[in-house]
């Protein structure tokens, strides 16, 4: 049975950023997604409970409103392939790189193309994803209480997709020209 105080207590996406700053700033490699998550879930688990499960639900809006098909073919050039899960994962790792490079994909998902981290994982291969992101508040609040959030603690509502954007992301004829800058890094 979920905490009734939880819904009382208002978490907005500026505090989910500052929550990110604050564990950018603490981790040695901030482009790690995987050592952003973890600080963040030993920083937020310091926070009352009700704040944790209110966090949760920012953070599932803030992942639904990434849920567009530009950004997905963003995702799919940068980790050569991008499957559902992998794309939710990709949306963990953006959001583990605050909240100016989170912005900044929506508003053009080419721009991911200047982040040193891209430019790194393209001379690499390496697949930038963090599905620990994803868990934050979840994992927060079993550090903070010894319990799971309770099932009611957040909904998911996934906007449609772009109609323009549904074509095979394998097309590079289609997709180069969308994304050029993402397109000449990684040869396409």
């Amino acid at each position: 049975m979920s905490d009734p105080s939880a819904k009382l207590f208002a978490v907005d996406p500026n505090t989910f950023w500052k929550l990110i700053a604050d564990a950018r700033a603490s981790v040695a490699d901030p482009s790690d997604g995987y050592e952003v998550a973890a600080a963040a879930v030993a920083l937020l688990a310091e926070r009352p409970p009700a704040e944790i499960m209110a966090t949760q639900q920012v953070l599932w809006d803030l992942l639904a409103a990434s849920y567009r098909n530009p950004l997905w073919a963003a995702a799919y050039v940068i980790n050569g392939g991008c499957s559902d899960d992998g794309f939710d994962y990709f949306r963990g790792w953006l959001l583990t790189q605050g909240e100016e490079t989170y912005h900044a994909a929506l508003a053009s998902p080419d721009s991911l193309a200047d982040l040193p981290a891209v430019v790194a994982a393209a001379e690499s291969g390496e697949e930038l994803e963090c599905q620990e992101a994803l868990s934050i508040a979840w994992n927060a609040h079993v550090k903070a209480t010894g319990m799971q959030l309770p099932q009611d603690a957040f909904r998911i509502r996934y906007p449609e997709l772009d109609p323009d954007w549904d074509f095979d992301f394998e097309d590079s004829a289609r997709l180069a020209p969308r994304l050029p800058r993402l397109a000449a890094l990684y040869d396409l």
